[in-house]
């Protein structure tokens, strides 16, 4: 390619990269007046949207420019990529990694959702009826991705939400704001300035949704005898659970629910033959059990009893809370006990509205203790 070529192929480029350094510099100058002012905080968004979305139509203006550049600067490709088994997993596995995919991007409004759900749940259901170990692993692998993926869209959903409450925008706004930004992130995708369709929340993801599925994909790792899965990255959701103090009360709810059937399943960690006999193992599974503890307790100290029912019945309340109570007193660590109890009492007492869950025997018991090691010593 000569030196002419060259800078005509830039051309495109150079154009796009001097526009976006204008607007950083003017927002730059602009951020103290818009934290203040928020319409002109939309106006700003809104221009940096229309200008990604005039990306889009850069190859139809530029359409020889961008054919000679072809080569050199390809496009980023927008199909959305879904999580399959490779090539050398069972067809049923990837059969059933396709329909877990396609129930989070179908709207729970569809028609079609039921249909989809109902044969996951056939798929699944016959592998276990059938006794065999490698269907229940081919089972346990696919809800254990189609939980870790349906878990991180859930948080990119509720950081969505979480934005829009910041912005401080009307409801109509809003709406203007979301068709400019899906057309802003579609440009983004194709000309590769910034994440890609893959990055970007199917449009039947809504969080409570999302919530709804997570609930039903822990139950069948569950009768997989997998919960230990869920277990963790349900307690590895740090982000998720901060999220969750601020968001609405039924999707609150949602998040209540998920997490008291995963605390029923915590006592479960650790009691294997082999991970008693391993020191490291025990170590691990305990560290699992610390931090589901303290990333979850907050919002069941929070959450409200629900709108319209209450979140859980007395029994489940009861169940899980004699749960809480018997995690908390297995951790080996009376420094580990006391961060939970600690944890427990300040959002306890902090939120006057609950009363659950009420873990003051289990409190005074480590008080107890406390006392006596003291005395000992």
């Amino acid at each position: 390619m000569t030196m002419e070529n060259s800078t005509t192929a830039m051309a495109p480029f150079l154009l796009r990269n001097l526009i976006t350094s204008i607007f950083i510099f003017a927002d730059k100058s602009l951020l103290n007046l818009s934290e203040r002012y928020k319409l002109l905080q939309f106006i700003r968004y809104l221009l940096i949207q229309l200008l990604l979305f005039f990306f889009r139509f850069l190859p139809s203006i530029f359409p020889s420019l961008i054919a000679k550049s072809a080569v050199d600067f390809p496009l980023k490709s927008h199909h959305v990529k879904r999580e399959f088994p490779t090539q050398g997993d069972s067809g049923i596995a990837r059969a059933l990694s396709q329909i877990l995919s396609i129930i989070n991007d179908i709207p729970v409004s569809s028609r079609k959702y039921e249909t989809v759900r109902n044969l996951a749940e056939n798929l699944i259901d016959e592998n276990l009826r059938e006794g065999c170990e490698s269907l229940r692993k081919v089972n346990q692998s696919v809800l254990s991705t189609a939980f870790a993926r349906t878990l991180c869209l859930l948080e990119r959903a509720m950081s969505e939400q979480e934005r829009e409450q910041f912005d401080g925008v009307d409801y109509s706004l809003n709406r203007v704001l979301r068709v400019v930004r899906s057309l802003g992130d579609g440009a983004r995708a194709r000309l590769g300035v910034g994440g890609s369709r893959e990055d970007m929340l199917p449009p039947g993801a809504s969080a409570e949704k999302l919530a709804a599925e997570l609930l039903w994909l822990a139950e069948k790792l569950a009768a997989c005898r997998s919960a230990e899965e869920a277990v963790w990255r349900w307690g590895s959701a740090s982000d998720l659970a901060r999220l969750a103090l601020s968001a609405p009360p039924r999707l609150q709810g949602s998040l209540v629910k998920v997490s008291a059937f995963l605390f029923k399943h915590v006592k479960e960690l650790g009691d294997g033959e082999e991970v008693k006999d391993d020191k490291d193992k025990r170590e691990k599974e305990e560290g699992r059990k610390m931090k589901i503890l303290m990333t979850w307790l907050p919002l069941l100290c929070r959450a409200s009893n629900g709108t319209d029912a209450p979140i859980l019945s007395a029994k489940e309340r009861e169940e899980v809370q004699k749960v809480l109570e018997e995690t908390i007193e297995m951790l080996n660590r009376e420094e580990e006990q006391e961060q939970v109890l600690a944890l427990w009492l300040d959002h306890f007492i902090s939120c006057p509205n609950s009363d659950w869950p009420n873990l003051q025997a289990c409190y005074v018991r480590w008080c107890d203790a406390s006392r006596k090691d003291l005395l000992l010593h």
